[in-house]
């Protein structure tokens, strides 16, 4: 009963915020197996994430109690580029070129789909790797409210951009996908640095800051795409 109650606060989050974003889709609706294989797919690319954080491991990156710029380097260029970098493949390689894909909305749908599949997993490993059962249940309650987040408005983020890339002229298609892929790099990495420099008193705040910031602005992107939906006049 206690596994059961575990896998539920670890998986809950990620698809609570899945159906969230699917619901705020209200104006052509995406299939749910395409979501479902997006939701899938984020989770298959944890491993490259993996891959990549652990080359940078070995080139010698990391956190650093002595030095801030190392600490910067290991938050932005390992972790963040890593991980939002693998997220931003799946969705490029397998969301982007679908015939569903057909208003920029749908860009936030299925990135975050790949964010929540992603988050998920890596959420199921975190709780199931703590020493102690109090110790689960906490990295469980506090990932809800943290990371799970973050990792859903980076999604976003990155998804607004993404999404109107694909209904602009090819020209500008590739930089608007790199500002997507750089937002959500600059708000994965500015929420991890935070987090790693444990030696300044108080830095940790700026976490929760950048996190909040990047909530309203998620919600700022997901009311603008809604707004110039093609499809709208259809429901008005």
């Amino acid at each position: 009963m206690l596994t059961l109650k575990l896998l539920a606060l670890a998986i809950g989050p990620g698809i609570g915020i899945a159906v969230f974003i699917y619901i705020r889709d209200k104006y052509e609706k995406e299939p749910i197996g395409l979501c479902i294989k997006c939701f899938l797919l984020g989770m298959l690319s944890t491993l490259p994430a993996i891959l990549l954080e652990r080359a940078g491991a070995e080139l010698g990156f990391g956190i650093s109690e002595t030095s801030v710029i190392r600490t910067l380097v290991f938050a932005f260029l390992v972790v963040g580029l890593s991980e939002e970098f693998s997220k931003y493949a799946f969705l490029n390689w397998y969301a982007y070129p679908k015939k569903d894909f057909n208003e920029p909305f749908d860009g936030i749908v299925y990135a975050v789909m790949i964010s929540m599949g992603f988050a998920t997993l890596e959420n199921i490993m975190y709780v199931f790797s703590a020493e102690s059962v109090a110790e689960s249940l906490n990295t469980a309650y506090v990932r809800m409210f943290t990371a799970v987040p973050l990792h859903a408005t980076a999604g976003v983020i990155m998804g607004y951009f993404v999404g109107m890339s694909k209904f602009v002229d090819p020209v500008r298609r590739f930089g608007l996908k790199m500002m997507g892929l750089a937002a959500a790099v600059l708000f994965h990495g500015a929420y991890d640095f935070f987090l790693f420099v444990e030696n300044i008193p108080g830095l940790f705040i700026g976490a929760f800051v950048s996190l909040i910031i990047a909530i309203w602005l998620s919600f700022k992107a997901i009311k603008a795409h809604q707004k110039n939906s093609p499809f709208k006049n259809d429901f008005d």
